[in-house]
């Protein structure tokens, strides 16, 4: 395993997770039905002949992580990654797009003899399923420094003793603030496993459906969710809702807290490919608080990079700018911004 040169510390944004190629597979002859047992929508194939698609397309050095990382730097950060690749052709791929995007890659190893993350995206309609498979690095906590903000995200499903070495850097650098937005098998971990960093947490993200699994409440009352999720440790948790918005806690110039709503953003046109949706909005976000914004602003700044992604294939392309953002609350229609719920 090798290492870029470390030649800067204490970046800004500082993003944690894998890092992937996605094959994005445009399908046009499948269906959509309802599994009647939980209820779950399946995407259906005919099974066992040729299936033509539309198009394929491959976006590189993506995964939850890595576009908050791309993100922050777009927004204005000096943002950098922690993550893995082979060292085969698409692990140098990823790191060139990653330089590209003004991304510090001086944290992600390079593992001799393994490949690169690479997942098919079957992509049907607006929405898509993802193919994925993590390749199993050798865990690593490299020093990074004291970086402003942790942004840590999706890791494998052999990680959980990473989460603890994760935890013991923290403690020795108090200075660093926290986003988590767990991934798959993050959540399946449980809270319990994680609960130092849940502590931890500055800023947590989930949508809702993550919220009651985590939580272990099948409630929709997003209210109740936001205080059980705050009582686990995170200081601002925010929780999103798809195209029902996103909900956390505002405060009124006098200090009294609320349950804030967000509308999304109205589309500019119809959503092309949701990918990176959750991603582009956390990042937002993140990214708004850490430049010195208030928690309304950042549900702004979450909503619209959400919505810009939606209109692009892959989770990356339609990534905004601070002045492109602005640039949208500017000419946003007078009745969209943040409610007051509770």
């Amino acid at each position: 395993m090798g290492f870029f040169s470390k030649t800067k510390k204490n970046l800004e944004f500082v993003a944690m997770g894998d890092v992937v190629i996605d094959q994005f597979i445009r399908l046009k002859q499948a269906h959509q039905t309802i599994n009647k047992e939980n209820q779950q929508t399946e995407l259906c194939m005919v099974f066992g002949t040729k299936i033509p698609f539309e198009f394929a397309e491959e976006v590189v050095a993506v995964g939850n992580s890595a576009n908050a990382a791309v993100s922050a730097a777009r927004l204005g950060l000096s943002s950098g990654l922690i993550a893995h690749v082979g060292s085969d052709e698409n692990g140098k791929r990823c790191i060139a797009k990653l330089q590209e995007e003004k991304v510090s890659t001086e944290f992600i190893g390079v593992h001799e003899g393994m490949t690169t993350n690479y997942h098919f995206v079957l992509w049907f309609g607006s929405e898509r399923t993802i193919l994925i498979k993590h390749e199993d690095y050798p865990e690593m906590m490299p020093d990074i420094g004291s970086p402003s903000w942790l942004y840590l995200s999706s890791l494998g499903e052999h990680s959980l003793p990473l989460h603890g070495v994760i935890a013991d850097y923290l403690e020795a650098h108090p200075n660093i603030n926290v986003i988590f937005q767990p991934g798959t098998y993050q959540i399946k971990f449980g809270a319990e496993a994680l609960a130092r960093l849940y502590k931890r947490t500055a800023l947590f993200f989930c949508n809702l459906e993550e919220a009651q699994i985590i939580l272990k409440n099948n409630t929709r009352d997003i209210p109740v969710l936001l205080a059980n999720m705050r009582a686990l440790g995170p200081t601002l948790p925010i929780i999103t809702d798809g195209p029902n918005g996103s909900y956390t806690f505002i405060r009124d110039a006098d200090g009294t807290e609320h349950v804030g709503f967000m509308p999304i953003y109205p589309d500019i046109a119809p959503p092309y490919e949701r990918t990176g949706a959750g991603d582009a909005f956390a990042s937002a976000f993140s990214s708004a608080i850490a430049l010195g914004k208030s928690e309304e602003e950042a549900l702004k700044w979450g909503s619209i990079n959400s919505m810009s992604v939606c209109q692009f294939i892959g989770a990356q392309k339609g990534l905004l700018s601070a002045a492109k953002i602005e640039d949208y609350i500017k000419k946003a229609p007078a009745d969209w911004g943040v409610r007051k719920i509770v």
